[in-house]
């Protein structure tokens, strides 16, 4: 699809409503964005910044922009192994994962990981010793929400491992830390925004220096913690098919994180709120949302979309609306023939697949971005609640 050009936005969605653009447009305002603000396919309203939108500045950075789940992103493993190897039942594997991943809010290991030693190493971000033991209990853990561990077969019955999941409680803190602190400035300064959530960080003072080394450091640990699960998922899963393995393709992606880049002949600082990187050498991994189809992709490198495309379906209902509108039922029938958190189907309606925008059609949306290389269909959901 050609994209859409209102302003100061680019977008690439045919889904899309008026108060999201809108709220994209409020941050393409900002003097600092350089160029315009890319909206993926999945756009959705989001705090201060639209989820499923691209952000270059230049001077300045948007710490909400980034969110409270620093470095939130998907691995995918592909196996040597083809559905010949599953059992028809999956409910066992289902139950060792889940007693090897633990997830929910506030869950962790009952020791730190030991991959944690390293990060925990780097003092660039002054964590407290309560943090730290925060940081490296919950390394190897899912969280709660949209994150999930799935088992999956492509288009050639091949089966992958897919996982979703960020910086956990430590992102959380260090993130709300310096969002709070932006708007404390943008107040001292009677500097007025748009939207307070949009509050910012100006190159070359100690406060985007610390938020800087704080967003780094969190995306750090959530690329290694999805490693850490996805390695003990790896462990599970050739235990249950009595076969140790190596995996063929490994894929590990941030969708909500900010880098310096390089466009159009400038340096800039490059905000991704639920978008994917995709340069030509990156694969990518787009999931849909429970009961429906997953993709690995290869970027375009859209020089529009700033090398980007989206992270996943986005979201069609808020989540007051999803449990307002739809019913247990067909939660049900849309999980029907998998294995997944069965038992916890009232705590995870606002995750229902009718929830989210259609993943097909989000794809459509997006060919000029990314190529599809793997079509995946999931045959398991383990979901953090």
């Amino acid at each position: 699809m050609s994209p859409n050009r209102t302003g100061n936005v680019v977008s690439w969605a045919s889904d899309i409503d008026d108060a999201t653009i809108d709220q994209a447009r409020r941050v393409a305002s900002m003097p600092f964005v350089h160029g315009h603000v890319a909206l993926m396919p999945d756009a959705h309203l989001g705090k201060g910044a639209t989820i499923g939108s691209v952000i270059p500045t230049r001077g300045a950075v948007i710490p909400s922009a980034v969110g409270v789940d620093i470095g939130c992103g998907m691995v995918a493993v592909e196996t040597p192994f083809t559905s010949a190897h599953l059992p028809d039942d999956l409910a066992a594997l289902h139950d060792r994962i889940a007693a090897t991943v633990p997830a929910g809010i506030g869950q962790g290991h009952d020791e730190a990981e030991g991959r944690a030693a390293a990060l925990l190493a780097d003092r660039r971000v002054g964590l407290t010793q309560k943090q730290e033991h925060t940081a490296g209990t919950q390394l190897g853990s899912l969280g709660s929400g949209n994150h999930f561990v799935e088992v999956c077969l492509d288009e050639r019955d091949h089966v992958w491992i897919v996982l979703h999941s960020g910086s956990r409680g430590i992102g959380n803190q260090l993130a709300t830390t310096h969002i709070e602190a932006a708007k404390g400035t943008m107040r001292r300064y009677f500097i007025e925004l748009p939207d307070p959530d949009l509050a910012y960080v100006v190159e070359g003072t100690e406060e985007f220096d610390a938020y800087i080394n704080a967003m780094l450091w969190a995306q750090d640990y959530a690329a290694t913690n999805r490693e850490v699960m996805v390695d003990a998922v790896i462990d599970q899963l050739g235990l249950f098919v009595d076969r140790p393995f190596e995996p063929l393709t490994r894929i590990n992606c941030h969708h909500n994180f900010c880098e310096l880049e390089h466009h159009g002949g400038h340096d800039m600082w490059v905000t991704r709120k639920g978008a994917i990187r995709a340069r030509e050498s990156d694969l990518g991994v787009i999931p849909g949302s429970m009961g429906t189809r997953s993709y690995i992709v290869q970027g375009k490198a859209s020089p529009a979309s700033y090398h980007s495309s989206s992270h996943g379906a986005g979201r069609r209902l808020s989540r007051t609306r999803a449990r307002r509108e739809l019913d247990l039922e067909g939660l049900r029938d849309q999980m029907s023939g998998k294995a997944w958190n069965a038992a916890d189907a009232e705590a995870l309606l606002d995750e229902d697949p009718r929830a989210y925008k259609d993943i097909d059609q989000v794809m459509e949306d997006q060919q000029d971005l990314v190529e599809i290389r793997h079509t995946l269909s999931q045959v398991l959901n383990y979901k953090g609640v």
